[in-house]
């Protein structure tokens, strides 16, 4: 079993915000965060996120918890399992119950192998004049951390004379096994490791030199390894992306490396695969500006097009730079050419524009049906954009169509109404008030116990219990503490005068209570009435009484 004290050591460095925002879109929203809930169907974001309890909950469907049951709600694992990818993913080092030895990290075998990769580098002259060749200076491949791969028996040498299962580099994806056979999945090629955001190593890029039929390959999706969550070089990258509020993006590690070495620290790359929605909650932060930079050719326009469609329904800013003539941005930093690139960099196509001219290039708009059928596909793709920004651009396609305005009908968006937060239908503030103050301030909540028990609550009683019983994680009780309407006193002045005024109208909804019953005997109720409006009096005079 993982050791307590592991787990709270792993809990005390993680932060909820930057756990789920790998996973999915988050928006500012006040103090906390919002997204739309991964764990059902919604059109409004009911899903909050709060940095500062570092819990989330949906008011939608209800699901909450911290960082950890996230994790295991998403990738559909256990608690352990959610631990250790966690640990993982931190460079963290689990401790176990059983004595044995601390688990090694799964990452360091990929740190052995990427330092083995870098020092055979230096033994490799051909990988070193073909990077000389690009123009990528020692500081560079040092920065990277670019190595060169040998042949496949010296790989799985190395890996078994450091004392790592076979089993484990599988599943690293840096070794792969067929019909008993071990094979290395990179070959005689020059080495880009992959980094996380928090800089850890989780796969590589491989670019041949001896010929192989693929020019370049990756790592295949693994635990750790997700080519359409990540980005090349976004650890090194992402200070100068928060700082600038720019990223730019590019179609190769080379590409990125040179764009470093001019100056341009906020490129990234994607990892031979086309931009997706699952990359969008890291491009999301810091808000940057977002630079597509792609080939001229028509692979790389494609590329660009998905890409603008994604950015521009999803509300980011930028646009696109295409590369024309065969050139890409490492030849131009190769060839000095650093002010040409940044006065592209600085008037890139807007995605809007880019998206329409683009789709209009497809048809022959000299002939009306061709013209009728790219007023349809344009218009579709305005409606996938907010109304203001829909109706912003109806003149553009009117013009680039020469055709009147009125032509174009475009249906506003309606958004579907947000689902009503998941609380008790009776629903009283100033008990959940009081609930929340318990939550938030432990210390103040043996003075409510002094005075009040569940059984005086008319609305949530029960909800005042799971405080007694400190079951913080039900659904209910996280629910109240994310919603920003219900408020919380936090000193024991305010907490008194509110004591005082909930206390008045319970003893005043019991005595009227004492006073229609009809079964107690005549001594019995003239006590009741005494005690009760003796309570009563002394309330009235500011002091607090005990049921």
């Amino acid at each position: 079993m993982i050791s307590q004290d592991s787990i709270e050591g792993l809990k005390s460095r993680l932060d909820i915000l930057d756990v789920i925002s790998n996973y999915i879109e988050v928006k500012k929203a006040g103090t906390n965060f919002k997204a739309i809930c991964p764990f059902h169907d919604e059109k409004s974001p009911s899903f909050v996120i709060s940095p500062q309890k570092q819990i989330y909950h949906c008011f939608g469907c209800g699901a909450g918890g911290d960082a950890i049951k996230f994790v295991m709600e998403y990738e559909k694992l256990n608690y352990p399992e959610a631990i250790e990818k966690l640990a993982e993913q931190n460079n963290y080092t689990l401790h176990y119950t059983d004595n044995k030895q601390a688990q090694k990290p799964r990452s360091q075998l990929m740190e052995k192998l990427s330092q083995w990769y870098q020092s055979l580098l230096n033994t490799m002259p051909t990988a070193q004049a073909y990077l000389n060749e690009r123009g990528v200076s020692m500081a560079s491949i040092e920065k990277f951390g670019i190595g060169y791969a040998p042949d496949s028996f010296k790989t799985i040498q190395f890996i078994k004379t450091n004392q790592f299962s076979m089993r484990e580099a599988v599943d690293l994806g840096v070794a792969g096994s067929e019909g008993g056979r071990e094979y290395a999945r990179f070959i005689e090629r020059i080495i880009f490791p992959i980094h996380v955001p928090n800089g850890a190593i989780v796969g590589f890029g491989g670019r041949t030199i001896t010929g192989h039929q693929a020019k370049y390959v990756n790592s295949p999706q693994t635990a750790l390894f997700n080519k359409s969550r990540l980005l090349y070089a976004y650890d090194l990258a992402k200070q100068a992306i928060y700082k600038k509020r720019e990223i730019i993006i590019t179609e190769g590690y080379l590409d990125v490396v040179m764009l470093h070495q001019a100056g341009f620290n906020q490129a990234v790359a994607t990892l031979g695969t086309a931009l997706t929605p699952e990359h969008l909650p890291l491009l999301r932060k810091g808000d940057p500006r977002i630079i597509m930079a792609y080939d001229g050719d028509s692979a790389g326009r494609a590329a660009a097009l998905k890409a603008s469609k994604l950015l521009s329904a999803g509300g980011f800013d930028g646009g696109v730079v295409i590369f024309e003539g065969g050139q890409d941005p490492a030849d131009m930093v190769h060839a000095g050419q650093i002010d040409t690139l940044n006065a592209i960099f600085h008037a890139p196509k807007p995605f809007i524009e880019f998206v329409l001219e683009e789709t209009l290039a497809g048809f022959d708009l000299r002939n009306p049906k061709a013209k009728e059928q790219a007023l349809h596909e344009s218009i579709g793709y305005l409606k996938t954009l907010s109304p203001l920004l829909q109706e912003e651009y109806k003149g553009f396609l009117a013009a680039k169509l020469a055709i009147s305005p009125s032509l174009i009908r475009l249906t506003q968006q309606h958004n579907t109404p947000q689902r009503a937060p998941l609380m008790p239908t009776a629903y009283d503030v100033w008990e959940l008030s009081l609930i929340k103050s318990m939550m938030e301030h432990p210390a103040l909540g043996d003075q409510i116990l002094d005075y009040i028990s569940a059984d005086m609550l008319q609305f949530h009683g029960h909800e005042f219990s799971l405080v007694l019983q400190r079951k913080f994680d039900d659904p209910q009780l996280m629910a109240i503490s994310l919603n920003e309407s219900i408020p919380s006193y936090s000193d024991e002045q305010s907490l008194h005068n509110e004591l005082v005024t909930f206390l008045t109208q319970h003893y005043n909804r019991k005595l009227k209570k004492v006073l229609t019953q009809q079964h107690d005997s005549f001594e019995k109720k003239s006590f009741l009435i005494r005690e009760i409006r003796g309570k009563i009096t002394m309330l009235k005079r500011g002091q607090l009484v005990t049921s």
